[in-house]
């Protein structure tokens, strides 16, 4: 079993750390998802029914693996996708992860439910920022988040269109999980075998939610599930004229995070949206559903070339990153990949994430006879099915 950060050379093996490190119903927060979990296996296991096809005798000295993403340019193809309660999972949350992704010159997204507020992060770090938004029933609070948001001068504000209710996180609900922590005599237990943990969560700074401390006591003060917080907080009216006039209000890079469909797609383009995550929320809401990369090629022959369309979900491996590419996303994003990471060792397991991955995937740029992203493409990858090759 791997017990030390320097000895983590995949995400399974930081996973496998964060596990040994963090109590319980935290631990299976971050690795759960709804239902039978069978969409959040299918997310990473997808990539397994598509084959690389590599050419040879390129010339592969000098590997550039930079993209433009929402006006961003970013030194890897993959960035820190928003997640929510970071600090639950190492005492440094989010500063560990703006820290690291700008070492790396890759995008940081900030969830709506951020323990770090956006100031600090934009003090922090001067690296291209999405910050995450989720549409409130309080329309003050939505217009005063993207007053901040602005403030903070956040280059990308995402709109997550797939938490219109909570998803049915069976995990969370055998556990006990909520935010903050909702000690009973299960969870204290779990919190006693971790006394590093618990330590910095009980004498740190205040667990609270800092962009939405003084409008909610949900999920700062009171204890609360993140499917209650969904299914209770959130606004179930929200529609695309909402989505719309978000767009408008922001006036900057927009994005859509949730987008699985084509039709759906070609509405974020109609609504004047400049680029869409194709994501099913780590597989935590609509279990069964399609992952992004059996969705991706699709969408990006319908709107690939009026907006620009990231994979979102299911990351492991520098050889994933490679094949959405190749299938038509502009970039990518993740959330687990860099979670584990960061409960296991804080902005140094971030980095080690990140760094690990940027290694595979120069790696295997010259092993699959390319020496920019551009030049990925469809011809380069042959689809699996269950009696030869499609």
């Amino acid at each position: 079993m791997t017990r030390r950060l320097k000895d983590c050379s995949n995400v399974s093996d930081l996973r496998a750390l964060a596990k040994r490190r963090l109590p319980g119903p935290i631990f299976h927060y971050i690795d759960g998802a709804a239902d039978d979990e069978v969409t959040y296996r299918r997310n990473t296991a997808a990539f397994d029914d598509c084959d690389l096809v590599p050419n040879i005798l390129a010339g592969v000295d000098n590997i550039d693996m930079s993209v433009t993403v929402m006006g961003q340019k970013l030194d890897l193809p993959i960035f820190c996708s928003p997640t929510a309660l970071q600090r639950l999972f190492h005492h440094d949350g989010e500063r560990a992860v703006a820290s690291a992704a700008e070492k790396y010159g890759t995008m940081f997204g900030v969830s709506s439910l951020s323990t770090v507020s956006l100031a600090e992060i934009a003090a922090l770090t001067a690296s291209p920022k999405m910050f995450q938004f989720y549409f409130y029933k309080d329309r003050g609070l939505n217009a005063s988040m993207v007053e901040r948001a602005k403030a903070a001068n956040f280059d990308v504000l995402a709109l997550t269109v797939d938490t219109i209710t909570g998803g049915n996180r069976e995990r969370d609900l055998k556990t006990g999980f909520t935010s903050p922590p909702r000690l009973t005599l299960d969870s204290l237990f779990s919190f006693a075998m971790h006394p590093e943990w618990a330590f910095n969560y009980l004498f740190g700074p205040k667990f609270e939610l800092a962009e939405l401390k003084d409008y909610l006591p949900e999920g700062s003060k009171d204890a609360i599930s993140i499917g209650e917080y969904f299914s209770t907080l959130l606004d179930q009216t929200m529609d695309w004229r909402d989505a719309e006039a978000l767009r408008s209000d922001w006036g900057g890079q927009f994005c859509l995070k949730g987008v699985m469909s084509v039709a759906d797609a070609k509405k974020a383009v109609d609504i004047g949206a400049t680029a869409i995550m194709v994501s099913n929320h780590g597989g935590r809401q609509l279990d069964g559903s399609r992952t992004p990369f059996d969705q991706i090629a699709e969408i990006a022959d319908a709107v690939g070339d009026k907006i620009d369309v990231i994979l979102d979900g299911g990351i492991r491996r520098g050889t994933h990153v490679l094949k959405a590419l190749a299938a038509g996303a502009k970039a990518c994003s993740g959330g687990r990949l860099y979670l584990y990471a960061l409960a296991a060792a804080g902005q140094p397991g971030v980095e080690k994430a990140l760094g690990n991955l940027r290694d595979e995937i120069e790696r295997d740029m010259r092993l699959m006879g390319v020496t920019k992203i551009s030049q990925l493409n469809r011809e380069m990858l042959r689809y699996r099915m269950h009696a030869g090759y499609k």
